[in-house]
């Protein structure tokens, strides 16, 4: 039907023209006629984590940069990635306009009238501007809110892609792999991620765990028919676990079933499953190896592969799985329903309050469950998967859950400086 009357075709245009608005934009921010008298934004990359998280703040930088209409100067020589900088890898935040030409002044209310500002992490940014994630400019929320299931990964992920633009030379690599692999669809990702966060910031998912929802996904799949012949079910593993993916790259399984049998491959534990991937990268995101060259072509071949496939099955917790899950927004119109995350709603590290609206009336069923009125302001700590989330009614300022389906995020659209 969406076919037949003309809303797909609606639906890719508008997608295009929106994407191409907020790329000219960020496009002719980042290339000053006068370089000499643009205000600047200076950004080091070198927050002290991981190359997902560093990313992210680079696209917190931006986005800081776009809401003051402010060049953004990226200051990322010595990158620990990659020591050249980050045009080494991805294309220049600008071909013009790379240096700041003068002592900034610090984030803060007396900024706005110095020519260069210096930006701090987002966690300690004070004052905290509104236009922080997961808010978006105003202009461009009514057009979003028709188009994408949710105008803020929307947002978050067409800055991010103006950002990780890659060389020729990445672009070949990651092509040349791909081809290598031999990956097609349909395909669903999964990141496992263990050696960092394991016991500390995340809990144990088994990879059983993951497999459940990949199941899930492939019968859901076969159920809506179109193939002309057998099913054939692919996975892109990626994990910085050397000794999960068994006999690594991009076999063919064929064996019995896990539970069965002593062996602990892939190919014996999933026969039905052709799984692409490199166990190569999972030796080299070793904490020892993690700042090595070949650790950063490693983590940028998985996340380009993840953002490929058609699904994710990774935990939110991890930066890695947010980027490609954003990622994977700029290859399709709406992909914000295509991912099962086994811990956390999907967020931006150091983003303001995340805020829900309630849309049906809820009266507590028990000592752990908050009343809620339709219309109430809920601010979520996270969805507990099993039908409830937990959060604070701002209306009443009590703490517990509530069954999710009974409310949706509210958008935060804020007024952003004229372009």
């Amino acid at each position: 039907m969406r076919r037949a009357d003309g809303y797909d075709r609606w639906r890719q245009a508008e997608s295009r023209a929106l994407s191409e608005l907020v790329q000219g934009r960020l496009s002719r921010l980042q290339h000053p006629a006068d370089c000499g008298r643009a205000p600047k934004l200076v950004c080091n990359l070198n927050k002290g984590c991981g190359y997902g998280c560093q990313v992210h703040h680079a696209t917190y930088c931006l986005i800081v940069a776009y809401a003051t209409r402010r060049t953004l100067v990226l200051n990322s020589k010595g990158w620990r990635y990659a020591a050249g900088g980050w045009e080494t890898v991805f294309r220049p935040v600008s071909n013009s306009c790379t240096e700041a030409g003068a002592q900034g002044v610090g984030w803060g209310s007396h900024a706005e009238a110095s020519p260069v500002v210096e930006l701090p992490i987002i966690d300690s940014v004070q004052p905290r501007p509104a236009f922080l994630p997961l808010a978006v400019p105003a202009e461009l929320a009514p057009r979003l809110t028709r188009l994408h299931g949710d105008p803020s990964l929307w947002w978050v992920s067409h800055v991010l892609g103006f950002l990780v633009r890659p060389q020729a030379s990445l672009q070949r690599f990651l092509d040349q792999a791909a081809h290598d692999m031999g990956f097609r669809g349909p395909v669903v990702g999964v990141h496992v991620r263990r050696t960092d966060k394991v016991g500390t910031e995340a809990a144990f998912h088994g990879l059983e765990e993951y497999m459940e929802w990949v199941d899930d996904y492939f019968e859901l799949l076969a159920l809506r028919g179109g193939n002309t012949g057998p099913l054939q079910r692919r996975v892109y593993l990626a994990t910085d676990e050397p000794k999960l993916p068994g006999r690594g790259a991009h076999q063919e399984a064929s064996l019995i079933p896990y539970n069965r049998s002593p062996c602990n491959g892939l190919w014996c534990r999933y026969p039905s499953y052709q799984f692409f991937g490199d166990s190569r990268i999972a030796k080299t995101a070793s904490l020892g190896q993690r700042y090595s060259s070949e650790s950063l072509r490693g983590v940028l071949l998985d996340i380009h592969m993840l953002s490929r496939c058609d699904y994710l099955v990774c935990t939110f917790s991890s930066q890695v799985c947010r980027l490609a899950y954003e990622l994977l927004q700029l290859s399709h119109v709406d992909a914000a329903d295509r991912f099962r995350s086994l811990d956390d709603i999907y967020y931006f590290g150091g983003q303001n309050a995340h805020n829900q609206r309630a849309i049906y009336n809820h009266t507590a069923q028990s000592p752990e469950e908050i009343d809620m009125r339709v219309g109430d302001t809920l601010g979520i700590a996270g969805n507990h998967w099993d039908g409830f989330s937990k959060g604070v009614n701002r209306r009443t300022g009590r703490h517990g859950l509530y069954p999710a389906f009974k409310a949706v995020h509210k958008l935060d659209a804020v007024p952003f400086p004229p372009p």
